[in-house]
């Protein structure tokens, strides 16, 4: 095929542009330069994509089979794009989230489910927050693209280059041993994807002349929150002891969840579908999912690679302060009859 990837140098735009390489196709990608490094091998032209004029430039004599999109956030923008490229593809494929469904994380989603209300021509001015933002674009796409449109809506997306660090915090924080303030339940069931089988699964969708969408979140169950971290002991040869605390002593003493200790969800009705969008359509369709074991090794071998300092997650907003880990973890043991578990 020959493809047009919106991004294409970091994380998931990253993947879709190594694996479409690999299967021999032809690949053009448009960023500014600024957020990663571009792929050997792709075309790369340089714009903005909220620039009508880098638009133009980009369109100009050109035609492709299909446009990826992975970096489409505020709706105005995303159907820009759309409605600039109409003529010059024959479908889009549009990389949106499992935020976009209203009822998502308190209730289980599937591709029947509600969308949250937000027009295709939000803009980045207008007081709308990200989730709902999700689901503009997705309308701002299928308004204003004339040809196929294919939308995946991933889960909690990992693996090598991850943009948001949340397994990557696990990883450092880990390797640096000692006692881990641990999250709640590990018997905590999760649902992770690993951004490479989301992008071998959209390629070969777009090959199959695919429409419509999917929830690309995983195989439910594939890890819990105690393998997770056994997981990440192992692969990074550490003595670090998780210490499990109940989600309660850690609300209380005012933890984030999801940030603070990342992936973390306390059980209770305002999180009790994060783990449980249905992949079946996409797994029906030919989704595979790699173990959630060789993401945790592979990630950890990137980290290393490219010397991934622990610092960055602070950067992403995510990871607990040192010292509030250890307030918590010496109120917890000292509460006795507690310790590791």
């Amino acid at each position: 095929m020959r493809l047009l990837v919106i991004g294409g140098s970091v994380f998931l735009g990253h993947a879709f542009v190594t694996r479409a390489l690999r299967r021999g196709d032809r690949v053009t990608t448009f960023n500014r330069g600024r957020s990663g490094t571009d792929v050997p091998g792709a075309e790369v032209v340089r714009g903005d994509r909220e620039n009508d004029d880098d638009l133009r430039r980009l369109v100009e004599g050109r035609r492709w089979d299909a446009v990826i999109d992975t970096c489409g956030y505020v709706p105005r923008v995303a159907g820009r794009s759309a409605r600039a490229l109409s003529g010059h593809a024959d479908a889009y494929l549009f990389v949106s989230s499992v935020h976009a469904y209203a009822d998502w994380p308190e209730r289980r989603v599937d591709e029947s489910s509600a969308l949250h209300p937000c027009p295709p021509d939000a803009g980045p001015d207008d007081d709308v927050p990200y989730n709902t933002l999700k689901a503009g674009c997705e309308r701002a796409v299928e308004t204003g693209f004339d040809g196929r449109v294919l939308i995946l809506n991933p889960g909690l997306i990992t693996g090598p280059r991850e943009q948001v660090p949340r397994l990557t915090w696990w990883l450092n924080r880990i390797a640096s041993g000692g006692p881990v303030l641990a999250p709640g339940d590990p018997g905590r069931a999760m649902q992770l994807v690993d951004a490479r089988d989301i992008a071998e699964f959209g390629l070969a969708r777009l090959a199959a002349g695919a429409t419509g969408r999917f929830l690309v979140s995983g195989v439910p169950g594939n890890t819990t929150f105690g393998a997770l971290l056994d997981d990440c002991v192992r692969v990074t040869g550490s003595a670090a002891v998780p210490t499990w605390v109940d989600d309660a002593f850690l609300l209380e003493r005012g933890v984030a969840e999801w940030t603070e200790l990342p992936m973390w969800a306390p059980g209770g009705p305002t999180m009790a579908g994060v783990w449980l969008p249905s992949s079946d359509q996409a797994l029906r369709a030919g989704l595979r999912c790699r173990p959630v074991a060789d993401t945790v090794q592979d990630t950890w071998a990137w980290i290393r690679d490219e010397n991934v300092a622990a610092g960055r997650a602070a950067e992403g907003g995510q990871g607990i302060d040192p010292e509030k880990e250890r307030r918590i973890l010496a109120a917890w043991t000292e509460g006795g009859s507690h310790g590791a578990r």
